[in-house]
């Protein structure tokens, strides 16, 4: 099956909205199989593995089939585990961003009681849960499926593996039968073959064939990463093998325009490819970086495509690819022509277990490496540039730059002085210079106003404010440090009189009078 592009497949504007804004371009394999099948409104039994995208292959056609309307449960979706709940609820909430009326809500053991049925009481049209907390609140009578449109049992393989034959029936027996019923498994045994040919009229299986395919003989490692440290462990893994040409791929552009100016920011020679781009800036960007113009190429697949670089160092995946055949796609751009190459994958969380379907499915070993620290990424710097200055000496292939030696040993240093201060220089390690120990300049005098009660600094005298004496009584009739003729001013302003400067003062006539003396 061909991948297609969502805004060929019949979605609402909402819908491509929120696609866009996570940052897809195209739809996976089983997406474009199983979406136009699930809104044209028949069963399906979907058949793929973990990770190719089947949650937004059933989430989107069941989100369009939701009336904003109606605060009844009308989409229902079980998981075999909290975890996969969550995710799954997760990626619902992120595709209605823009379907305002509509709302979903977890249900899992081991959260609160109070929170759900509060959810549930508001109104919600889509749950997604687990099957024993689902027949909880059957029992209850908190969850009612009696307008329920389409129930999707996500991985019916685990579920019945784990004992929930008989709470699947239970739930499945609540709804109408005039629902749509979506399976979703990786394998289909006799049990979950039961339970299609019992709740299920006349469905259309889409299953994604896998290519026998073999990825190239280059060097493959996985790196366990929590998300958030990837960025880091990433300029450390560039730091510590001195790549210099490499292309980092992204599962959206979001992620690739956040991880472009993140390298950016910390220096990196950097370019940004994704289908949100101008087909000229494009073909621009592919131009520079196939003359070496930058170093990184940050990309996502659909825009990668047809990249062909010889000198490719190294192939980083830092989002796993959803499709095993990207993967492949990926890492065959190094390591070409005979030369050596690299491919480095982040992963974390649940991704893990999707190595071992990698190596099965390309029939390679992907071995486990560690992030080097940063005292390893400055050791490698040193040892880098020793092997460079050594092979430059034997070589002899340098210009004589004896006038400046000289110079520094005249003055009193030593060579072995002059070495290390040129060693640290190339490696960034210059502290900043020691105070000189010339005297320092007398400081100029300055008037300080101060307290009475303090005591009077040497050197310094104290200037007393100016007091002003009243006409009629001739004593101090206030105490400030105003210049004077400034309450002259002051009092002919507010009486619309001249200022300072012979204009008319900037108070009314009728000031003092209208709020009385101060």
């Amino acid at each position: 099956m061909e991948k297609q592009r969502f805004d060929g497949l019949g979605l609402s504007p909402e819908i491509l909205k929120a696609v866009a804004q996570l940052g897809f371009e195209e739809a996976t394999p089983i997406q474009s199989a199983a979406i136009p099948v699930l809104l044209a409104g028949g069963d399906l039994v979907g058949q793929s593995q973990t990770g190719s995208g089947k949650t937004a292959a059933f989430s989107i056609p069941a989100i369009e089939k939701v009336d904003p309307a109606s605060k009844a449960v009308q989409v229902l979706i079980l998981c075999p585990t909290r975890e996969l709940a969550e995710q799954v609820a997760d990626e619902v909430h992120q595709l209605t961003a823009f379907k305002r009326s509509i709302h979903s809500v977890p249900i899992y053991g081991g959260a609160s009681y109070e929170r759900q049925l509060f959810e549930l009481r508001k109104g919600v049209q889509i749950v997604i849960g687990t099957p024993g907390r689902i027949i909880d609140h059957l029992e209850r009578g908190t969850l009612k499926l009696d307008q329920l449109k389409v129930a999707i049992l996500d991985e019916a393989d685990r579920m019945l593996d784990m004992g929930f034959r008989d709470d699947i029936q239970r739930i499945l027996d609540a709804t109408p039968e005039e629902r749509q019923t979506v399976f979703f498994s990786a394998t289909l045994s006799r049990q979950i073959k039961e339970l299609i040919n019992r709740y299920s009229r006349d469905p259309q299986t889409v299953a994604i064939e896998r290519k026998d395919v073999t990825a190239p003989a280059i060097d493959q490692w996985f790196y366990e990463i929590p998300p958030r440290g990837k960025t880091q462990s990433l300029i450390r893994l560039v730091d510590f093998h001195g790549f210099r040409l490499g292309i980092i791929f992204c599962n959206t552009q979001r992620m690739v325009d956040e991880l472009a100016d993140a390298l950016l920011a910390q220096g990196f020679s950097a370019d940004r490819l994704h289908g949100g781009i101008t087909q000229a800036q494009r073909t621009r960007v592919m131009n520079k970086f196939k003359n070496s113009e930058f170093e990184f190429l940050v990309a996502t697949d659909v825009a990668a495509r047809g990249i062909d670089v010889d000198d490719l160092e190294v192939v980083i995946n830092y989002d796993l690819p959803h499709d095993p055949e990207d993967y492949v796609h990926r890492i065959g751009r190094t390591g070409r022509a005979g030369r050596k190459g690299m491919a480095a994958t982040f992963v974390s969380g649940r991704d893990i277990y999707k190595i071992q379907y990698l190596e099965k499915f390309t029939h390679s070993r992907i071995r486990r490496g560690v992030i080097p620290t940063p005292s390893e990424v400055e050791g490698k710097r040193s040892e880098v540039l020793f092997v460079k200055v050594r092979d430059m000496l034997a070589s002899g292939k340098f210009s004589d730059q004896t006038q400046f030696t000289d110079r520094l040993m005249e003055e009193g240093f030593q060579a072995t002085e002059v070495c290390s201060a040129l060693f640290s220089m190339l490696l960034g390690q210059v502290g900043t210079p020691e105070p000189s120990s010339a005297p320092k300049a007398a400081p100029l005098p300055v008037e300080i106003p101060m307290d009475e009660g303090f005591a009077q600094p040497k050197g310094f005298k104290k200037k007393p404010p100016f007091v002003p004496k009243s006409p009629a009584q001739g004593k101090p009739a206030f105490k400030t440090g105003f210049k004077p003729g400034f309450k002259k001013n002051f009092d002919q302003g507010n009486q619309g009189g001249a200022g300072t400067s012979g204009k008319p003062g900037k108070f009314s006539k009728g000031f003092k009078k209208d709020r009385g003396p101060r």
